[in-house]
């Protein structure tokens, strides 16, 4: 039952169970005292984008941090009690106790603790704020979308993204029953799968405007990388996709960044026309 054991272990909860506490969702900036390293906390899911973004700009602080993996499905009622009302996402940071929510915030948060590298670098900051906005709001949905659209159809490959093997037929049955789930809780729907995979082409050739103009892809990681590029970099694991991605600038730097990332659906798990190739 290896398989089964994988997925076991990608729905596990390692760490600290912190839910009775209550934080403010607006924190108040502060800056931090270099010689004394703050004690960082992040909150994740496994295979989450957006929590491989904020893993990744921690790194690339050079920061020591701790993270605590929730079990997906259950992590909403948790992360709201951490992180204040409304807040039922992930990824969320604690920074010696201060709670800061959402990547954008923990992009920010991080760039006051420990300024250089930048991820806002002069004379380019605004661009890269707006990139890095537009990573959120346009092209992260898909990151949603079509990851657990594909596994609808080709449920063994659950595990993969826990870094497992393809689950026996006990797991794929216990696997239905979590992808049927994140269907209703991400709003995953046959058109939605559709509408997402006609607008990607589109959306590749914008991601490839902020590579000419520098706002991605370069030697050092700015905000616009760390969102974008990790749901790019996700995508890529959809054999569906990869080709598709990869000839892009945008997806070479994906791969630039993010050289490993977990999890793989072969190809022909979305029905037959719905990929554009163009």
């Amino acid at each position: 039952m290896g398989g089964m054991a994988c997925l076991l272990r990608l729905l596990a909860i390692v760490g600290l169970a912190l839910a009775d506490r209550q934080f403010d969702s607006r924190p108040t900036l502060r800056p931090m005292n270099p010689a004394s390293p703050p004690k960082i906390t992040l909150h994740l899911i496994p295979a989450s984008h957006p929590c491989r973004a904020a893993v990744e700009a921690v790194k690339a602080k050079q920061l020591e941090f701790e993270s605590v993996i929730l079990t997906p499905g259950e992590h909403a009622d948790l992360v709201e009690g951490i992180y204040g009302e409304g807040c039922r996402t992930v990824p969320g940071m604690l920074v010696d106790g201060e709670p800061v929510h959402t990547t954008s915030a923990i992009n920010r948060r991080l760039e006051q603790i420990a300024p250089e590298p930048s991820f806002y670098p002069a004379p380019i900051a605004d661009a890269v704020a707006a990139a890095e906005a537009w990573g959120d709001s346009e092209l992260q949905p898909l990151g949603r979308i079509l990851p657990w659209g594909a596994m609808y159809f080709r449920p063994d490959c659950f595990a993969t993204y826990g870094g497992g093997e393809a689950l026996d037929p006990a797991g794929t049955d216990y696997a239905i029953r979590w992808i049927r789930a994140a269907w209703k809780y991400n709003g995953v729907s046959a058109v939605a799968i559709a509408t997402a995979l006609e607008s990607l082409p589109a959306l590749l050739d914008h991601a490839d405007g902020f590579v000419a103009a520098g706002l991605i892809g370069g030697a050092t990681p700015t905000a616009a990388d760390l969102q974008i590029l990790s749901t790019l970099r996700l995508l890529m694991t959809l054999g569906d996709l990869t080709e598709l991605i990869e000839v892009h600038d945008c997806g070479a730097a994906a791969r630039r960044l993010l050289p490993g990332y977990d999890g793989s659906i072969p190809p022909g798990a979305f029905p037959a026309g719905w990929v554009r190739a163009d």
